[in-house]
């Protein structure tokens, strides 16, 4: 491997027991901006999730095994690694996925923060000293790690939405498996396992075997795996929980979500509207966290819908790596059609497209739709695209009575300046996280990541939850001499 790493030199080939190619064929991954040949990864097949498991449970032992001390320096050698990495990274973030500047450079400094963050979990307190009486000498409960955790990650963040399991599991004594997404599996995949092999992990402790359903499948089946982590759409995430559950091993599910922003009238409306734009069109609003629903006080919504629109309207579409540009390309052409197949039926159904609503290839137009009903397909459906419906509210009441009318449970904001009222709405939502007078996009190293319902089954990553999540809890007892 080259000093300067570059994704060239790992093409056509996946990372298990060093650089090598896979059983599955190969894959030529394909810019979503222009089409252009990104480079070539290796597929894995079951044989390859089967090689790759046992060994990493051989590693596993000898990894848990090794101090506290090498384990948290290790994790902020890997930061280090990836800072220096940060241009090439950074140019496959775009490439891949098409992420303007803005999101590269977030995701960059949010994988860096996972990393440094997990290195302090090893020195964390790994257990308790429980009451006992005359029949134990001593009683207490300590933290194993799980073993093999298998990893599934997506292509909309790939580089963090990856080490936000992998980080905190590794430096917690477990070994990982991850099965990138094969369309970012450079930026989702091998820029982690450069990191961390020169950062010095020992060999087998890490995989990445990218593939499609089939691979994730026999990842979540594999005897060696004792966890599943899977970010994703939720009705495979359904899938995965079946598996995985009726295999009685632990599951993890970050899955989709209907998020929204909550306007009222005294809120500071070109505060509201900068955090719904940014949060609707940033990345095409190709983000689990992205507003998918504008609730607007009524009073104010004329003037809101204005700004919004005065927003959109001075947004430029085209190549994210291009200078002044908002807005790229959504990730294929399958995903544009599918988005426009949303906002058409939704127009069908009563709502009035402001502005957009068209698209040309992979570039589909930021689109404010007005008069979004709760049966409407863009009130209740995760478009994933850069669009924008709104809904109008009378009271507090019905505010939370829309917020609620989805299956969805993951982020939503509130804007008022009255804390106070916007904290009673909080809590009174079902979902995991509530931003008051921010972004529904938000995210932290530090912080319980995660979902209700539909998006995810609680918040599980970040900070010392990441303990709770990638260890068994193991009592232990001494007998009387």
């Amino acid at each position: 491997m080259s000093e300067k790493w570059k994704s060239a030199d790992v093409e056509g080939k996946l990372f298990s027991d060093g650089w090598r190619t896979g059983n599955g064929g190969a894959f030529e991954i394909l810019s979503p901006i222009d089409g252009h040949s990104v480079g070539t990864v290796a597929l894995a097949d079951a044989s390859d999730v089967e090689r790759a498991g046992k060994l990493a449970a051989e590693a596993q032992v000898a990894w848990a095994e090794t101090s506290f001390t090498a384990r948290g320096e290790l994790m902020l050698r890997a930061a280090e690694a990836m800072e220096e990495m940060r241009d090439e990274v950074f140019r496959l973030l775009a490439v891949e996925s098409g992420s303007g500047p803005i999101k590269a450079n977030s995701e960059i400094e949010k994988a860096i923060d996972e990393l440094r963050t997990a290195a302090a979990l090893p020195s964390a307190p790994q257990g308790e000293v429980l009451a006992h009486d005359k029949n134990f000498a001593l009683s207490i409960a300590r933290r194993v790690p799980v073993g093999v955790v298998g990893v599934i990650s997506p292509w909309n963040a790939p580089l963090m939405l990856a080490i936000r399991s992998i980080a905190p599991a590794i430096a917690l004594g477990n070994a990982v498996i991850l099965k990138p997404d094969v369309k970012t599996a450079f930026s989702g995949g091998h820029v982690i396992a450069a990191v961390f092999e020169k950062a010095g992990l020992p060999a087998n402790v890490f995989h990445v075997l990218p593939g499609g359903p089939e691979t994730g499948e026999a990842l979540v089946k594999s005897p060696h795996t004792k966890m599943i982590s899977f970010t994703g759409s939720t009705a495979a995430g359904r899938r995965v929980g079946e598996v995985a559950g009726g295999l009685m091993k632990r599951v993890v599910l970050e899955l989709g979500g209907k998020n929204a922003i909550i306007v009222f009238e005294d809120a500071d409306i070109d505060k509201a509207v900068d955090a719904a734009a940014k949060s609707s069109f940033g990345h095409q609003g190709q983000i689990c966290m992205a507003t998918g629903r504008h609730l607007v006080h009524e009073s104010i919504a004329d003037e809101y819908m204005a700004k919004l629109t005065a927003r959109v309207d001075s947004m430029r579409m085209g190549d994210p790596r291009e200078k002044g540009v908002q807005v790229g390309p959504l990730i294929s052409e399958l995903q544009a059609e599918r988005v426009q197949a949303i906002v058409d039926a939704s127009v069908a159904n009563g709502a009035t497209v402001v502005r957009g609503g068209t698209h040309d290839g992979v570039y589909f137009s930021p689109t404010i739709l007005d008069g979004v009903a709760v049966d409407n397909p863009a009130f209740q459906s995760e478009i994933f695209g850069p669009v924008a419906p709104v809904t109008r509210f009378s009271t507090d009441a019905e505010a939370l009575e829309l917020a609620q009318a989805t299956t969805y449970g993951l982020s939503a904001a509130i804007h008022t300046r009255n804390i106070a009222r916007a904290l009673e709405m909080a809590g009174k939502l079902r979902t995991g996280m509530v931003h008051i007078n921010g972004t529904t996009v938000n995210d932290n190293a530090q912080v319980p990541m995660g979902g209700m319902g539909d998006s995810g089954n609680g918040g599980r990553y970040g900070g010392h939850w990441s303990v709770d999540e990638f260890t068994y809890w193991q009592w232990v007892s001494v007998a009387p001499s």
